[in-house]
């Protein structure tokens, strides 16, 4: 997208772990027999060695263009997983308007960006940074017809959205969904999106590392990031990331570059979030996600140090403790003088939740929102030098 945020040094320190490969050679001299020896040596059958077992072949499930036979089996991969799956990819176009404040001028706002069709009902799938704070989004599919879209539902979270057009069913092609939990660094992997307003464009690459983390625009860690180093540049995001066989397994959603530009370290989302979270964006029109109802938690080498509770809330239900404000009547003479001040020792400690250790908030609120409306769970928290379990039945986040 044109306005997508440039991670500028994002993951640096991870990124800056990643080595190239090593390559070692074991080298064999063969030994040499004398007759004597050769003679001693049993004699090896001479029956056929079975067959491999032949590998299955990507297959089209159309037939490919006659000047594809031409070109190489690894040319022919790219042409189908391109023809299997650009007409499932969109151009996203979204309006905005504003006020400049210094001239009292209205501004209109123009970004771009691209979007995945989810199902014939008109559902697609796109990052929630594209469509965000958008008055008009645009969706244009593969055959230049053009529908006003509607947003269904977004997860700032995971920077997801999702968003419906009143489109023809016959000229709504879905995307195949593929897995995102079998992936391997050095497979090869292809983007289509709409780079800089270019729409269909593909490149390729490999996945160059799993399991990396970035913070959505809502400052959550989004994890199990795919880095690729395909291509991918303004207006790639929202776009499929797609294996050989032309299936989705992830979604472009970022880069890391100092410039704005492809610098050949690209991320996606992988699908198994977007299955996940997708399905409930539908039907609610956001995430149903597990509260605790605690406001705020500090960092410490203790632990989590409870700062604040949603009063009546279910952290302060099952009595969890934060800073309490403490009163004090001092008279001076004839004046009596109230003193407030916090205090800091009356607070718990998180350091466990059902028993697994946690050491971050993003690994508290990871475990928490794995939980379900009305499930409850165990805190370990220290108070007082004491370790104490508290139970806490987990109320749906508003």
């Amino acid at each position: 997208m044109s306005r997508t945020v440039v991670l500028v040094g994002l993951l640096s320190g991870a990124l800056g772990g990643v080595l190239g490969a090593w390559a070692t050679a074991w080298w064999h001299t063969p030994t040499r027999l004398t007759s004597e020896a050769r003679a001693q040596v049993p004699r090896v059958s001479q029956a056929p060695l079975p067959s491999p077992v032949p590998q299955e072949p990507v297959r089209p499930a159309f037939p490919l263009p006659p000047q594809a036979a031409q070109l190489t089996p690894e040319e022919q991969v790219n042409v189908f997983v391109y023809q299997k799956a650009n007409r499932s990819v969109v151009n996203i176009n979204t309006r905005t308007s504003r006020v400049n404040p210094l001239f009292w001028i209205e501004v209109i706002a123009e970004g771009s960006g691209s979007g995945v069709v989810l199902d014939r009902q008109g559902h697609v799938l796109t990052n929630y940074h594209v469509i965000e704070d958008a008055e008009q989004i645009m969706v244009t599919l593969y055959d230049g017809s053009s529908y006003l879209g509607q947003l269904v539902g977004a997860d700032p979270n995971n920077d997801l959205a999702v968003v419906r057009i009143e489109a023809p069913a016959q000229r709504l092609v879905p995307v195949q969904m593929g897995d995102s939990t079998s992936l391997l660094e050095g497979q090869k992997v292809y983007a289509i999106g709409n780079p800089f307003g270019l729409e269909r464009t593909l490149t390729v690459g490999v996945i160059s590392s799993l399991n990396r983390t970035m913070r959505s625009r809502s400052g959550r860690l989004i994890r199990s990031i795919i880095q690729v180093d395909a291509a991918i540049n303004p207006g790639n995001s929202g776009g499929p990331l797609l294996d050989s066989h032309g299936r989705m397994i992830g979604m472009t959603t970022a880069i890391a570059s100092r410039t704005g530009q492809s610098a050949g370290v690209g991320f996606a989302i992988p699908v198994s979030i977007i299955q996940r979270i997708v399905p409930q964006l539908i039907q609610f029109g956001r995430v149903r996600r597990a509260d605790i109802g605690i406001l705020r938690l500090y960092q410490t080498e203790r632990g989590l140090v409870v700062a604040r509770v949603v009063p009546g809330g279910p952290a302060d239900r099952a009595g969890v403790r934060g800073f309490r404000i403490v009163r004090q009547r001092i008279r001076r003479g004839p004046v009596v003088v109230v003193r407030e001040y916090v205090d800091r020792s009356w607070a718990d400690v998180i350091v466990a939740v059902n028993g697994q250790k946690v050491e971050t908030v993003d690994q508290f609120l990871d475990i928490i929102e794995s939980h379900q409306p009305g499930q409850t769970v165990v805190l370990t928290v220290l108070r007082a030098g004491k370790t104490l379990e508290l139970p806490v039945r987990l109320a749906e986040a508003q």
